[in-house]
């Protein structure tokens, strides 16, 4: 028997219901993995609507599965944020859609290039962004603990 997943992106608001599953469980997860932490909360959430910003979430069979963020970082630069795939749904490949789907929305408006940021005690964001193509802007032979912010690039064009 084979399985149905009836996968749609969907560009939501910063307030909608459906983004509480991917920002409850980064809110977790980071403080799991670094205490207190306000990265949830640096930039305000008008950073992430339109015409600049937006975010984009997965749905399969009405569930928020994975998401991401992105906003504007300068004129031509956007800046990705709040990558996420739900906990149940991990090692399915869901990271790598949702980041072309980023990069494609992203491009559609206009931007040239992408950063983004991740912290040292998560080497799975980093393999990720290392496997879809992103330049580090760090040394990653150093201790990723050394390094504090782990910085990435990647062109658009």
């Amino acid at each position: 028997m084979t399985i149905e997943h009836a996968q749609e992106f969907r560009l939501v608001a910063p307030g909608d219901a459906a983004l509480r599953p991917l920002l409850d469980d980064l809110a977790i997860e980071y403080h799991r993995r670094y205490g207190a932490n306000n990265e949830l909360t640096r930039f305000p959430a008008s950073d992430f609507a339109p015409p600049d910003g937006g975010f984009l979430i997965l749905v399969e069979n009405g569930e928020t599965t994975a998401g991401g963020a992105f906003r504007r970082y300068d004129e031509t630069t956007a800046e990705l944020k709040r990558i996420w795939t739900h906990p149940g749904h991990r090692r399915r490949g869901l990271g790598r859609l949702v980041m072309r789907e980023l990069e494609r929305e992203t491009a559609g408006r206009g931007y040239l290039r992408v950063v983004l940021t991740t912290g040292p005690r998560q080497p799975e964001a980093t393999a990720l962004y290392l496997a879809t193509g992103y330049r580090p802007l760090y040394d990653v032979t150093a201790d990723p603990e050394t390094v504090g912010e782990h910085s990435f690039e990647k062109s658009l064009i």
